[in-house]
Formats: C-alpha cells, structure tokens, sequence
C-alpha cells in the first residue's frame, strides 16, 4: 500500500478537509465518482486507514436491505448493497461487522468494537445503540466520498430521534445468524418512506459554518460533515418541518 502512487495524496487531501490521525469517520462512497480507472476499492480503504492512523476508526454502512430472502440474515456472510467500497471494507481483515438485519455497520480502529457491539439491542434501523446514532454525540465527523449529501444514513438515526410521519414502516420477523453461528429470530420495526424520495442533500441549506467542509479528493467531490452539528441542526428542523427532508415521489414537495 506504501508504493500505491493515490495513497499519499488522498491522505493529504482528506487532512485538508479535517480527516485527521485520531478521527472517527463514517464514510459513504462512490469509485466511480473518483474518475480514476484504476483505482482499487482497496487503495481508498487504505487511504482512509491511514489518513485516520492507527488511533483513528473508519466506520463503513454495510446494509443488506435489498437482500433476498429479505427476512435472512447472516452477520459474516451476507452482502452488503451500498457500493464496492464498503463490500470490500467488510471482507477486509481487521473490519467487524455490527448485528442488524438491515442497517449493519462495519468498522476498524480502537473504537470499532464499542460502536458496533450493542446494536443487535436494537429493534429499528437506527436506534439507540445503532452506530449511526452513537456518531451523533461523539467528535465525528461523515465523509461523503463522491456520492453526494444524499446517501446519508445517519439522518435517519435523527429522524428517529423526532420522528416524521413517513419514517416507520411494518414490522417484519427477522432470522438472524450472528457471529457465533447460532441462528435466533427477533421482530423489527422498519423503515417506510414509500411515496416519498430522500433529500437529505438539503442538510446544506442548514449549514452555519460549523457543518459542513467541502473539497475534493483526487478527483472526486468530497463532503466531510460534523456529527455534533448535523444532530442539533437536522432536529431542530425536523421539529419544525417534519416533511423538510423529503419530497413526494409524485413530483410534490415535502
């Protein structure tokens, strides 16, 4: 990975937009996005890992809610469907994997193992003790690697904390085989947002200085958001505007 020609300078580009030694990151991604033929999946893991040195965590979603069956879960085998970056994070060695049927997180780094441990407690997507939820009250911060500010997850652990009218969907019994191979079956409430789109992208509007930087990395676009900030701002908005992050899928507005 030393003599990878990207290393370096994704490196220093990602401390430029303040991923540094030290950092907790969730980072979502697109490879296409980097305009780069070349470029590995594991180049940019490797990028990330050092960017972040070895005091630093690099979290990763690893959902699987478009698995089929959909209501069968295997923590150590079952694909995630957000893109070959985080696929191959998840098969890395050194990344383990939190237990959830759907919203499952991976990560590595000295933290990995306290963020992710506790979320099979949890009976939604992102709940109290989901990784997405416990970013929010840590000094982290969501890099938005080439993908926009709209793939991001960690909104929906705010709008659990204020829920809007669209978020919950039906309950659905889950089979669930966590890392010790013994299989066990648990009921979780979902997430619906049929007949609406996502437009988490609209966190920008909200920006006041403190939420957001925005760059490049190598030729990628890149967002880096402040966790602290974007639970203060987003639910202060979804107490407001329930609907401000959504839009009709009928072409009306939230």
């Amino acid at each position: 990975m030393s003599d990878d020609p990207f290393v370096a300078r994704m490196v220093e580009e990602l401390a430029r937009l303040g991923v540094g030694p030290g950092a907790v990151i969730m980072v979502h991604s697109s490879l296409k996005a980097f305009g780069i033929a070349d470029l590995t999946p594991e180049t940019v893991i490797g990028a990330l890992r050092r960017a972040v040195g070895e005091s630093g965590t690099v979290l990763m979603p690893a959902l699987s809610y478009e698995q089929e069956p959909p209501d069968i879960h295997e923590t150590l085998r079952t694909r995630s469907n957000v893109g070959v970056i985080p696929e191959t994070f998840r098969l890395r060695e050194g990344t383990i994997r939190s237990v959830h049927p759907t919203h499952s997180v991976c990560g590595a780094g000295p933290l990995a193992e306290s963020l992710l441990a506790a979320h099979e407690d949890d009976s939604t997507p992102c709940g109290p003790h989901s990784p997405f939820r416990r970013i929010l009250d840590l000094d982290a911060k969501i890099v938005m690697l080439g993908c926009g500010l709209r793939p991001n997850t960690t909104m929906h652990a705010v709008e659990e904390l204020a829920p809007p009218p669209y978020l919950f969907g039906d309950e659905l019994v889950y089979t669930i085989t966590p890392p010790d191979g013994i299989p066990y079956e648990k009921t979780y409430r979902t997430h619906g947002f049929d007949g609406w789109i996502q437009r988490y992208d609209r966190i920008a509007d909200l920006d006041d200085g403190s939420l957001l930087v925005s760059g490049h990395v190598l030729d990628g676009p890149v967002q880096v958001i402040d966790t602290r900030t974007l639970k203060r701002l987003a639910r202060a908005v979804l107490r407001r505007r329930p609907l401000h992050f959504v839009d009709r899928s009928d072409g009306g507005s939230g």
